[in-house]
Order: structure tokens, then sequence, then C-alpha cells
């Protein structure tokens, strides 16, 4: 267990710096030196500081500012929901401060930036955390909210998508069609909307008696999604449907198949995806695909974030709301509704 007890004076004492150093290393404050920063927050680290009196300092001064944490904007998904995300809180009179974190290490490479930044709440987008780092982030005192993420702590709000759900559609979809030997191009394997779309992809298809014939990892990146494809249609008994955890890598699948196996979609593959992201109803694209209701996604997530900002005692909460299916000309059309049996 984390010591609550410790204070900015046993911090100061293990860094060998004085009291007041380590309350501008939790600062923006341009006197301290890095040396001394990275010895303060070593040491914070070690003993399990968590500086809540200092960040709610910082949050009474009003800095209307709010940090989105995200992995990648590659995925257009994201963009579009940064642009929601961004439109809102502008006309709550607050700014955005982007950041970064890798996908392998998350929200714990930003940490103390974002406590230094003095924002007043933090979103987190598409942030894969583990029970511990859940905790750990919920510690710090600043109203915390995850989104298109889940993770098993009561302790944080989070609001998602159905993607159980929405992969049980579209591998059940797949298996209507007639289609048999049927892929899975997964996404990040350690993220909870990748392990949530494939349980119900492979629960989908064995309602229709069918299995997966094989998987590979596109880790919700084009470049990834491409070599992915070609390993999956290298095989001497190539798929004859594709279901991807993303448009993005959705859209490199096709364009692969197009390009480099001369597979024409959906006469000789089916294709669906997840997010409905604008591109996948280009007429290039006509990718049949699960929409995610971005627009009730934002507004809870934000909502959510607004309301433990001005009323510290706010309860957390967990949200999932439900996909939509959206049929498009990347597959064909059932001899019969799924839903129907």
């Amino acid at each position: 267990m984390k010591r609550k007890s410790v204070t900015s004076r046993d911090v100061a004492k293990l860094a060998g710096v004085s009291q007041s150093a380590v309350s501008r290393s939790f600062s923006p404050d341009p006197k301290v030196a890095e040396k001394t920063r990275k010895k303060v927050m070593a040491a914070a680290r070690e003993l399990g500081y968590r500086p809540n009196s200092i960040a709610r300092s910082l949050i009474t001064r009003s800095s209307r500012t709010i940090a989105v944490v995200t992995y990648s904007l590659e995925n257009p998904f994201y963009t579009f929901m940064l642009e929601k995300a961004s439109r809102f809180f502008q006309q709550q009179g607050y700014h955005l401060l982007l950041f970064f974190a890798p996908s392998d290490r998350g929200f714990a490479t930003v940490i103390d930036d974002i406590i230094r930044s003095q924002v007043e709440g933090v979103l987190m987008l598409a942030i894969t955390l583990d029970n511990a780092q859940a905790e750990e982030v919920a510690d710090f005192g600043i109203p915390v909210v995850i989104i298109n993420r889940t993770v098993n702590y009561a302790g944080i709000s989070q609001v998602g998508s159905d993607n159980v759900s929405g992969g049980y559609w579209a591998g059940r979809y797949l298996a209507s069609l007639g289609h048999r030997r049927i892929a899975y191009l997964a996404g990040l394997p350690d993220s909870s909307t990748d392990r949530q779309r494939h349980d119900g992809f492979i629960e989908g298809l064995a309602t229709e008696g069918v299995a997966c014939q094989a998987l590979e990892v596109g880790n919700y990146r084009y470049a990834d999604a491409c070599q992915a494809t070609r390993r999956l249609f290298a095989a001497s008994s190539p798929p004859d449907a594709l279901f991807c955890a993303n448009d993005l890598m959705a859209i490199a699948a096709m364009e692969t198949l197009s390009h480099e196996f001369g597979l024409t979609v959906p006469d000789d593959v089916s294709v669906i995806g997840f997010d409905d992201v604008p591109m996948a109803a280009w007429p290039s694209h006509s990718l049949t695909t699960l929409q995610q209701p971005v627009d009730q996604m934002i507004m809870k997530a934000t909502e959510l974030l607004m309301g433990q900002i001005n009323q510290t005692d706010t309860a957390p909460e967990h949200i999932t709301l439900p996909v939509t299916p959206m049929l498009r000309g990347s597959t064909r059309r059932p001899a019969r509704d799924p839903e129907d049996s």
C-alpha cells in the first residue's frame, strides 16, 4: 500500500533539496533546474508522494485549462473526437493542452508534465491503464475521465461504447453472408477495446457455428495493418472475410487487397471496420462498420469532467453507449438478417 502520510518534507530530505524546491518542481517554475526537478520526481515516486495539496492549490487559481492525453492522432477517429472536445471546452471558456503518451507505458510518462501545467482536469483519450495505474492517477487529486478505454477500477469516470456487442454483430453478420474463412485484424492487444471487440466477434461467429480462421495484429495503425493483411492473404487458404478492430485498419486492408493482391471488395473479400470515421462513408471506401456515438461519448465525458471540476465530491461513473451497424458496400448483403434467427 502507498504511504498516505508522506509529505513534501520527506521528499525534500530524500532528494537532498529544500522543501520549496519540491513545491517549485511540481509547478511550471522556470527557476528550477532540470537536474533538481528530476531528483525531486524520482524521490516522490520512490516514496509514493502524491501532491494532492499542490494540485488543489493550482486548481483554485482557475487555469481554465484541460489536459488531453492520447498516444497518437494517426487514427482519424481520435482527431474527430479531439475536435469535438475542443469545441465543447471552448464554449465553456476552457482551452486544451495536448500530451502524447507511448501506447506501451501510457499515462505514467506524462504525469509530471501534467501536474506542472496547472490543468484543472484530464481527459484521457484511448490511454490504456491497469488497475494499479488507475489508482495512482486517482490519487493525484485532479479530475480525470477516461474515454474509449475501460479499466476495472471504480475510482475513475469512464465513457466508452459497447465494443462486445459491436464485435458480436460483426462476427454473426459475416457468417450470415455465407463466409467461413473469416479472420480478425486486431488493434493494440493489451487495450480494452480490442479485447472486447475480439471477444464479441468470437461469440458472434460461434452462434453461426463458425470459428475465427486467423488473427493478425495491426496495432490500430495503417502501416501495421497493411503488413498484417499481407500475412493473412499470403496463406495457402486466405480469408474470404475480415473484421478489423478499427476503420483505419479496414481501409488499409482494402487498399492492400486491391493494389497488391488484385482482389475485389466485396466480391472476393467482405470487410467490416469499427468507428465510422467520416472517410468510411466516402464512395472510394464505402466501408461497412460499427458506428461509435462520438457526440454522445464526448458530451458525457466532458460533462463528467466539468462536474468533477466544479463539484469535487462528484462520484465517478462508468458509462457504456450502444454502437450502430452502418451497412455499406464493403460487404455482401445476406440472404437473411442475422437478428431474425
